[in-house]
């Protein structure tokens, strides 16, 4: 896709975040209602507003090139490193806490553009190795990281002990 850029989200673009995110919160929701509310926003204008601003949590955004303004995709990053661990080495990760790319781009290739952003980036900062979760409500999530070639190095797993509370 070429009508398209990618660059570090600003101030300027927390609304065009926040229908995004609307979108993501969704897809939880109907995976799993027991877990994510209906119609959640995760932040509140400042909290993105703190976030955007933050070198060691960038945030990248595929923007349509006609406007500079109109966001198709993002990916939500925070550098992580676990010094003086007992356990784990001392290396640099970027994990990616949040990727969307908008329900009416998808098909046009914004995904696999800002996730190879995201390691040309990770790439410059030094980084070992790119992570992320996906819900296994996501099967369609899933099957994307994969294509792009990621394996699962770890695994969530639970067991529901007790009926949700209706709200």
């Amino acid at each position: 896709m070429t009508d398209m850029h990618i660059r570090r989200a600003l101030r300027r673009d927390i609304p065009e975040l926040h229908r995004l995110l609307r979108q993501v919160a969704d897809v939880h929701h109907h995976g799993r209602p027991d877990l994510f509310k209906a119609e959640a926003t995760k932040y509140t204008d400042g909290e993105l507003a703190a976030i955007v601003e933050d070198d060691a949590r960038p945030v990248f955004g595929a923007f349509a090139d006609a406007d500079d303004a109109t966001l198709l995709g993002y990916a939500f990053c925070m550098f992580e490193r676990h010094p003086n661990n007992h356990v784990l080495t001392d290396v640099t990760t970027l994990y990616i806490d949040d990727i969307c790319v908008d329900e009416h781009a998808r098909g046009r290739h914004v995904g696999t553009a800002v996730y190879r952003h995201v390691l040309d980036f990770a790439r410059r900062s030094g980084c070992y190795n790119v992570t992320l979760n996906v819900w296994s409500c996501n099967p369609g999530a899933m099957a994307f990281y994969e294509r792009l070639g990621l394996k699962p190095y770890k695994v969530g797993m639970e067991t529901i002990l007790q009926t949700p509370h209706e709200g």
